[in-house]
């Protein structure tokens, strides 16, 4: 007889009180990776404040933006292991309070150093949200239903990255960049302590049924270090650790930092225009998520969709290289085209999960989530750093301004790094859509 308790078997129905709870629980956790995607990018809309508020340079920025990208970054393999042992209710509460404090420390932050200090403990807090948003998956929901799921729930926590383009350019300039993350920090504190009320690790287990099991079956707490031994021994859990350093790393640093800017001095956009752009950019990922996942799902294949959306991405970063001027239309249709098939490393983390054991998919799914921000943590100051080197020294409102040239090697880092990204999927095993780890 199956274990109801595996990420495999599930009954076909659920009662409505648990069907209601699953619904509860998983909105929380939406709720919190939401918060999670809106820090992600939000410095990219207010560079220009931030470059006044602090007197920073470019890399300065890049160190303030990447500060997230930092703390998340070491944090997530210790998250995925702490997802398989402690469970995402506690993660999701611990994280939710601290992310709520950074934030209002980054709103009020006085100086440069205080700022700084904000930014890693939002970092710290958020770092929680994804990996918990996936053991819930795996965990409530069926194997064959990963992937849509995941790509769903993407495409809703997208919102966040979408209310840190447009909306967030709109409240900035209304009620200041400071009141809006102090509001976004009660607002964190809130979801903290309704995952500690609300969110359940897993369903109840039927009667009779061991209660202290894992997902899988396996004592929960026991087995974590020879379980994170099997995971980074596994080679086929890391190709897709390399296609999101170069993905996720190059889209990331453009969008989350460096396409305002860019548009506003080389394009010559106002900065709503350009956030309208950034808007684009991601409601473009969030339709690919949307996407994406369920068509893996039923085609029963991750790898060609993998190899397809990572080449087209890379080869996209070309056109805004080779043009200094594109009509909006263009300009639009390329941030759209661009951000959709973006949303094709999110078969990274199914591909993990399907290479691993059942039982360790929080940290399976948290090794090659250290991807998405390794690149990004890395390419963001170095991109500053690059066009620092050939800064003019024009300054405007307390903020430096960059050429077109300064840009254009910024963005053949990000190129380069989408191109070593796209090789990396030829590295991805197939799992045609289930588990195929054989101990």
């Amino acid at each position: 007889m199956p274990d109801p308790m595996s990420d495999t078997a599930h009954p076909p129905a659920r009662p409505p009180a648990s069907a209601r709870l699953r619904s509860v629980v998983m909105l929380l956790a939406l709720c919190s990776y939401l918060m999670s995607m809106f820090h992600r990018v939000a410095p990219a809309v207010i560079a220009g404040d931030l470059a006044a508020a602090f007197q920073a340079s470019a890399a300065s920025l890049g160190v303030l933006a990447a500060t997230y990208f930092y703390v998340y970054t070491l944090l997530q393999i210790p998250v995925g292991v702490l997802a398989d042992t402690l469970g995402p209710r506690r993660l999701l509460t611990l994280g939710g309070l601290v992310a709520g404090a950074g934030s209002l420390l980054f709103g009020l932050a006085p100086g440069f150093a205080w700022a700084l200090l904000g930014r890693t403990l939002v970092g710290v807090g958020v770092s929680v949200a994804f990996i918990a948003m996936l053991k819930l998956i795996a965990v409530w929901y069926a194997e064959n239903r990963f992937a849509t799921l995941v790509g769903a729930m993407m495409f809703l926590g997208n919102v966040g990255t979408m209310t840190a383009g447009t909306p967030l350019a709109w409240a900035a300039q209304g009620m200041g960049w400071r009141a809006v993350f102090v509001a976004i920090g009660v607002m964190s504190l809130a979801i903290g302590v309704l995952s500690w009320f609300l969110v359940q690790d897993r369903p109840d287990p039927p009667e009779g049924a061991p209660a202290a099991r894992s997902a899988s079956g396996t004592p929960a707490r026991s087995g974590w270090r020879q379980g994170l031994r099997v995971v980074l021994a596994n080679r086929a859990t890391w190709p897709g650790f390399f296609v999101n350093v170069g993905i996720a790393g190059s889209f990331f640093a453009f969008a989350g930092l460096w396409a305002m800017p860019y548009f506003m001095q080389v394009h010559g956009m106002s900065r709503v225009l350009a956030s309208h752009h950034l808007t684009v950019y991601f409601g473009g990922f969030a339709l690919g998520c949307l996407v994406v996942g369920p068509l893996s799902d039923r085609l029963g294949r991750r790898r060609p969709l993998m190899i397809a959306g990572a080449t087209l991405h890379a080869l996209g970063w070309w056109i805004w290289i080779s043009s200094e001027a594109l009509a909006p239309a263009a300009s639009f249709a390329l941030c759209l085209a661009l951000g959709m098939v973006t949303a094709s490393l999110t078969l990274s983390w199914a591909c993990a999960k399907e290479v691993n054991p059942p039982a360790f998919s929080g940290m399976a799914t948290s090794v090659v989530n250290v991807g998405v921000f390794l690149g990004p943590s890395i390419l963001q100051p170095l991109v500053g750093w690059v066009m620092d080197r050939g800064w003019q020294g024009t300054m405007a409102g307390g903020a430096r301004l960059y050429s077109a040239a300064n840009y254009r090697n910024g963005l053949l880092l990000m190129a380069a790094c989408a191109a070593l990204g796209a090789l990396a999927t030829l590295f991805v095993r197939e799992t045609g859509g289930r588990n195929v780890w054989r101990g």
